[in-house]
């Protein structure tokens, strides 16, 4: 298991399963499990590709700091409902049922389980070159 973060999805989200670590008063991080990796016969700006599947799970007020991903995402809320953000665009929530995309390497600014007591899953589908060292790259702070 290594410390990443998700959906997003996601965490420095590497080949293998992995879960997030991070605590704070807002609740838990989200934990992260690898479904699939498959390279695949697609090309990403001539580079050979690769589709990972992952599930995120937020517990009540779980979230993900802000992060990248080094493709694009394709996301489906299984169970519960998320707040997610990218930059410049609005503040959306998505409920059970719900998909989502979200470009490559967009920022994904907010990520989290408005709820104190329901549990939120997603089903992310990330198509990414294959030589990506890691599917979520954390945003360094702005000092």
């Amino acid at each position: 298991m290594r410390t990443v973060i998700a959906i997003a999805l996601g965490a420095a989200l590497g080949a293998g399963g992995f879960a997030l670590a991070q605590h704070d008063k807002h609740g838990d991080a989200a934990k992260v499990k690898s479904l699939l990796e498959q390279d695949v016969s697609e090309k990403i700006d001539g580079k050979e590709a690769r589709v990972s599947a992952i599930e995120v799970s937020y517990g009540p007020g779980g979230f993900t700091p802000p992060h990248r991903h080094p493709g694009a995402v394709f996301g489906h809320v299984l169970e519960g409902e998320i707040e997610a953000q990218l930059e410049g665009q609005p503040l959306r929530k998505l409920k059970a049922g719900d998909t989502f995309y979200e470009p490559t390497m967009a920022l994904h600014s907010v990520s989290r389980n408005p709820s104190k007591t329901a549990n939120t899953r997603l089903l992310a589908v990330i198509l990414h070159p294959r030589d990506a060292k890691e599917l979520v790259i954390l945003e360094k702070p702005k000092h």
